[in-house]
């Protein structure tokens, strides 16, 4: 009865966001898809998805949170008023966001402690 429910948009279900836009999304998707969760290029896409979803506001017993994460995120996604062309600008802007922040001392000091 119950769906999955994740508290953020979870990395692992980017593919099935393929065909909610245009072929230039599609080709990212793909791309990403193949990374690992962790490059920055698949924590871009996610944080990007996360973003547009309002998965921050979203609260586990919402209506659209009861739908799962991926049909919030197709709905989003089809949902989003601007083109294709918009989308892709969100996503390099969140690539630049990750890249930035994965600079950080804090960022160092997690990943070396996961080593």
């Amino acid at each position: 009865m119950y769906v999955q429910t994740e508290i953020l948009f979870p990395p692992k279900s980017l593919h099935q966001l393929r065909e909610a836009a245009g072929p230039e999304w599609q080709k990212l998707v793909e791309h990403v898809s193949t990374l690992d969760e962790a490059h920055p290029e698949s924590l871009a896409l996610t944080l990007t998805i996360i973003r547009l979803d309002g998965c921050l506001e979203c609260e586990t017993d919402s209506f659209r949170a009861m739908r799962g994460c991926v049909l919030c995120a197709q709905q989003t996604l089809k949902r989003f008023r601007k083109n294709e062309k918009e989308l892709l600008k969100l996503y390099k802007e969140a690539l630049k966001d990750v890249q930035a922040y994965l600079k950080t001392p804090s960022a160092q000091t997690i990943a070396s402690a996961a080593d």
